[in-house]
């Protein structure tokens, strides 16, 4: 026997390993093919794949400014108006920045140690693309340039993820999934992609090949900002900023990596444009000789420290009287909903947790896990945290427990003594990141229904308006106020002309057909309990053979396989995978 199989088998007859569920263990519902050393392998591959949101995240927040106040000069417009190159407002987003590092990690550890201790999942979890630039960008703003201040906008978030630990607890999660068209729920994934790509392609968070312009609003850019106006806008040397070429060289790196399916090719990636912009006296430099870049660079010279959280540390402020932030307030309960409903039923199916109610093991304990993790967040400062679909990174390398996810914790447990390093990301080293997961996410725009067009129209508007309109609100509603006008439009004509004017609807997908789960909105322990009372338990009318795990029934003498493709019988539902990344 070999040490590797010494060391499987040893911790799989230990408490830790029956509590895993791991294969030999003993325990009642083992997990197949679950080994320990595997199952860190696993673990490893996912936080590579997923430590990039470390620096994207923290970048793409501190855009908001965070609780930092802006003063600028009586009269002042265009960039000056908002602060930017002010010293003392870029010094306290610095001081942001460093925060929502510590943040992010922290959250990222928790979150992902509780998934799998609790859930007995090998996912892991963070703050969810998409979801924070919404949260910066439409609701905050630009340095606080929004209708909402930080304050009360992450106030948001801490309710939203109390109203989804409510919703997650009582099973009414997967009744809202169900009343949202599958085409809508395809394109918010696809729209946000896009999204991302657009904001990542500017030069706040980005790599600045797009820039303002007077007359078509957004142009080709690529100049150094001496070049640029107020306004943001390029008057000369386009498309000669070394930093520009360098985020594009990042692009290219980034897809030639993962061509070749290189692990952790994002932040590899990152690191190299990072370490190319380190060097001070470089065109390209991250720390330019001014107070912002000196401050910039002297914390990143500590290289390992802790920083505590200064100001964003539980700076709730709970003012609901604005409209928007009600808008601000659904549409993050909602994005959140499909996101992490999407990505934890896709990861299940991927990794063959499915059982024959369509539904999978820890389910319940997941959600309840997301949620809280979405209020503590807030605390931290940062947008709601979910499941990541990298965590299918984790299950390709044979992840089938709740240790991948404590490895993913422990991960981002190191990382918060790293801070200076990753505080140090310039925002075009990030930038090709949200280009290249802007494309993964729009790649689910094929199974949009396009041969219906009462079902196109809604899902490509809903793709459009959120880049075109800096708002991820905006696009969901447009889609579906458009969605319901033209089907309210279509009843109303057919029953005005008593059936003579009539639409071809054979393409036209069902409103409800498709179910996240074919158990009910009722959640397993609340079924368990009624059962309990009326001696009737859930899945009584099911096949008996065994106990269904893992994609397989361990005990019986036929092998049942529950497949991971979505168009098999009993489990046609279309589900859109959710991010990580606010797909």
């Amino acid at each position: 026997m070999s040490l590797t199989d010494r060391i499987n088998n040893r911790v799989a007859n230990s408490a830790f390993g029956r509590h895993f569920q791991l294969e030999g263990s003993g325990a009642k519902k083992e997990r197949l093919n679950s080994k320990f050393l595997t199952e860190l392998r696993g673990g490893l591959a996912t936080f590579v794949a997923m430590a990039y949101i470390i620096s994207v995240n923290s970048t793409i927040i501190a855009d908001s400014g965070g609780p930092c106040i802006c003063s600028p000069p009586e009269g002042a417009t265009g960039n000056a108006a908002l602060c930017v190159g002010d010293p003392d407002y870029e010094a306290c987003k610095l001081i942001v920045r460093q925060d929502l590092i510590t943040a992010t990690c922290a959250i990222a550890c928790l979150a992902s140690a509780l998934m799998g201790t609790f859930a007995n999942l090998p996912m892991g979890m963070a703050p969810g693309m998409g979801l924070n630039a919404y949260f910066a960008y439409t609701v905050v703003g630009f340095n606080g340039s929004g209708s909402t201040s930080y304050e009360v906008a992450i106030s948001a978030v801490f309710i939203e993820g109390l109203i989804f630990l409510f919703m997650s607890v009582f099973g009414i999660r997967q009744y809202l999934a169900r009343l949202i068209p599958v085409s809508i729920k395809i394109a918010t994934g696809a729209g946000i992609g896009l999204y991302l790509c657009f904001i990542g392609l500017q030069t706040s968070a980005g790599i600045g090949l797009i820039t303002a312009d007077a007359s078509t609003l957004v142009t080709l850019g690529g100049c150094d900002s001496q070049y640029k106006d107020e306004n943001g806008v390029c008057l000369a040397h386009h498309m000669e900023s070394g930093r520009t070429w360098l985020g594009i060289m990042g692009i290219y790196l980034m897809t030639m990596m993962s061509l070749f399916k290189v692990k952790g090719s994002i932040l590899i990636c990152i690191l190299i444009v990072a370490i190319i912009s380190w060097p001070r006296n470089t065109a390209v430099t991250f720390f330019p000789y001014t107070a912002s870049g000196d401050a910039a660079f002297d914390f990143f010279k500590q290289v390992v420290t802790f920083h505590p959280i200064e100001k964003t540390l539980a700076v709730l402020k709970f003012d609901l009287s604005s409209g928007e932030i009600w808008v601000a307030l659904i549409t993050l309960l909602y994005v959140d909903i499909m996101d992490t409903t999407g990505t934890l039923y896709s990861m299940a199916k991927f990794g063959g947790y499915m059982d024959e109610r369509g539904d999978f093991e820890g389910s319940s304990v997941a959600f309840i896990c997301d949620s809280l993790c979405v209020a503590i967040g807030a605390l931290f400062g940062t947008s709601p945290c979910t499941t990541f679909v990298e965590s299918g990174a984790g299950i390709t390398e044979g992840a089938r427990t709740g240790i991948a996810g404590l490895t993913v914790s422990f991960g981002f447990f190191i990382s918060l003594f790293f801070s200076p390093i990753f505080a140090s990301f310039p925002p075009w080293s990030t930038g090709p990141a949200l280009v290249l997961v802007g494309s993964m996410m729009i790649q689910n725009v094929i199974n949009v229904n396009w041969g219906y067009i009462g079902d196109a129209v809604p899902a490509f508007l809903t793709m459009a308006l959120m880049p075109l309109t800096y708002s991820i609100a905006d696009g969901m509603i447009g889609g579906l106020c458009t969605y319901i006008a033209i089907n309210i439009s279509v009843w109303l004509i057919e029953k005005a002309s008593f059936g003579r004017l009539l639409v071809d609807k054979t393409q036209k997908e069902p409103w409800s057909g498709h179910h996240l789960s074919g158990s009910g909105i009722l959640p397993p322990w609340i079924k368990r309990l009624a059962g309990k009372v009326t001696g009737r338990y859930p899945g009584d009318d099911l096949p008996k053979e065994g106990v269904y795990q893992m994609g397989s029934v361990r005990n019986s003498n036929q092998e049942t396989r529950v497949s991971l493709s979505s168009q098999d019988e009993g489990h046609d539902e279309d589900l859109t995978v959710g991010s990580g990344y606010s797909k």
